[in-house]
């Protein structure tokens, strides 16, 4: 997620490519690659998980993948300033008996200089929906 040219402070157009990049990295469902956005230190709260550090990220998205199958997300700025931004997200996945889910939310991201997370603020509701209903592809 950290490319020449996306770090803070930014601007309209440097966001926007930011927010991209993180859908872009989050769909490929790879804790691996997904966690090397973030700082070695970086603080997560996701619903009502607290999460400190990369191994503590990279060991929840494991759980989070392993449960949420078929995941597939979009993201949206919501607003920025300097090294802050505002995102709406919403993603579509199923669980292991079948059961379609879109989960809403939003995230608050703050990040280092270098351009790398160090702090993510998530609220996420989900919503049980039938797979005719997907918008999400």
């Amino acid at each position: 997620m950290v490319t020449p040219g996306i770090i803070p402070p930014f601007t309209e157009e440097s966001a926007l490519a930011k927010v991209q990049m993180a859908e872009d990295l989050w769909n490929t469902r790879d804790p691996e690659r997904v966690v090397l956005a973030y700082t070695e230190d970086a603080e997560w709260r996701n619903r009502a998980e607290f999460l400190k550090g990369r191994e503590e990220i990279r060991a929840f998205l494991r759980r989070k993948w392993a449960r949420e199958l078929d995941y597939r997300l979009k993201k949206t700025l919501w607003g920025f300033r300097q090294n802050r931004m505002a995102v709406t997200f919403e993603y579509e996945w199923h669980d292991a008996t079948g059961q379609w889910y879109r989960s809403y939310g939003v995230e608050l991201w703050e990040f280092n200089q270098a351009g790398l997370m160090q702090r993510r603020v998530a609220s996420i509701n989900d919503a049980p929906i039938e797979e005719k209903e997907r918008r999400i592809g």
